[in-house]
């Protein structure tokens, strides 16, 4: 069985309901916690009232909620990950929704920086010392860090992963 752009199928729970629909690249939910978890630190508790789903080929989404599976429908809930890829990349809608829960591969920038980086600017940040690749970006807003968005960090650079639409000169 493979995933199809028309309908929405619950991604399998583990390894083995992932064999029983016969499709090895499909991610299951055992896998898009750990990511979480093990990337940002995001623990499993966080997702528990949430199904995700696929839709198309590695597109995850994420749902309060459950519904019958396949459902052929135009949305659920938000984009939540992109995993039929080299490196897995969270959603900005998924970051800024739950990237508050996250301890690991945080940058929290200033005010110029982050004014920058939602402007959809790439920016030299030296300073960074944590991991490469997508990282959680954070602001502080009304006296507490809030996550603005993906960023992908590679040497010493930090690349504004804002979707051209929802960029904003501020």
């Amino acid at each position: 069985m493979s995933n199809e752009s028309t309908r929405f199928d619950r991604i399998p729970a583990d390894d083995a309901e992932r064999e029983a629909l016969d499709d090895p690249e499909m991610a299951t939910r055992e896998e898009v916690l750990a990511f979480w978890e093990d990337r940002y630190g995001v623990p499993p508790e966080t997702f528990e009232e949430y199904t995700f789903w696929e839709r198309g080929s590695g597109k995850i989404w994420v749902f309060r909620g459950d519904a019958p599976s396949p459902v052929d429908i135009e949305g659920l809930g938000m984009t939540f990950l992109r995993t039929r890829q080299e490196h897995w990349k969270p959603t900005t809608d998924a970051v800024q929704r739950f990237g508050r829960h996250a301890t690991e591969q945080v940058i929290h920038l200033d005010g110029d920086q982050a004014t920058a980086f939602v402007a959809g600017e790439d920016q030299e940040i030296p300073e960074w010392d944590g991991d490469w690749g997508y990282l959680i970006v954070t602001h502080d807003l009304t006296g507490e860090p809030e996550p603005l968005g993906v960023g992908l960090y590679l040497h010493d650079e930090l690349r504004s992963q804002i979707p051209k639409g929802r960029r904003r000169e501020l």
